[in-house]
């Protein structure tokens, strides 16, 4: 019998897209949980580590984006085929998560000359991001090896703001737009994509 998941999280794309895309990707049904902010609160004392996203796998809760992530994609066959491609992947989507650091804290900054300071920081770095992630990536359509895996993933969930304000942010690399063509082609991915909620990060 399939696990039964669930996954809770706020109605934002942030720290919890990754996971829903591995979900989508590997079609693999499960309860998108999405809380109100005033939810929250009543529930935060109530879990693992007082934050979320939280990930229930059959009555049993792990917190930290990335732990849920990571168990998602070996559950689903998208963490790569052996230890080496393993850890690669994971380089990756930790270079991801550290983009969407970097892009939430320029969001959420509550001052608004940090804000504009945070903002104007990030056209540098989103480019020594992309110089690299093309001289690593591989020639197939995949950062790592020669099918999909949650890196793919993940670099597509990081795109996303980016491309918000500017479309062709990958013409001048042909293997990462090769990536982003790879995951969007993928029928779940797809889906989803055009089923969920509009959030503004």
């Amino acid at each position: 019998m399939a696990p039964q998941y669930k996954l809770t999280y706020f109605n934002l794309r942030a720290r919890g897209e990754l996971t829903r895309f591995i979900f989508a990707a590997a079609g693999v049904q499960y309860d998108d949980n999405r809380i109100e902010f005033s939810e929250w609160p009543a529930l935060k004392e109530k879990t693992p580590m007082g934050q979320m996203p939280l990930l229930e796998a059959d009555g049993k809760v792990v917190c930290q984006s990335g732990a849920i992530a990571r168990y998602m994609a070996r559950e689903t066959g998208l963490g790569g085929k052996s230890s080496w491609e393993e850890a690669q992947v994971d380089m990756f989507v930790c270079g991801v998560d550290d983009l969407i650091t970097k892009l939430c804290d320029a969001h959420f900054a509550s001052d608004e000359a940090v804000k504009e300071e945070r903002t104007k920081a990030l056209g540098p770095y989103v480019s020594k991001f992309l110089d690299n992630y093309e001289k690593l990536c591989g020639p197939e359509g995949h950062l790592v090896g020669t099918s999909l895996t949650y890196a793919d993933l993940a670099f597509f969930v990081g795109m996303h703001d980016i491309w918000q304000h500017r479309a062709d942010a990958l013409e001048k690399y042909p293997k990462l737009a090769k990536v982003a063509e790879t995951v969007r082609d993928n029928e779940g991915v797809a889906a989803y994509i055009a089923e969920r909620p509009e959030t503004n990060i």
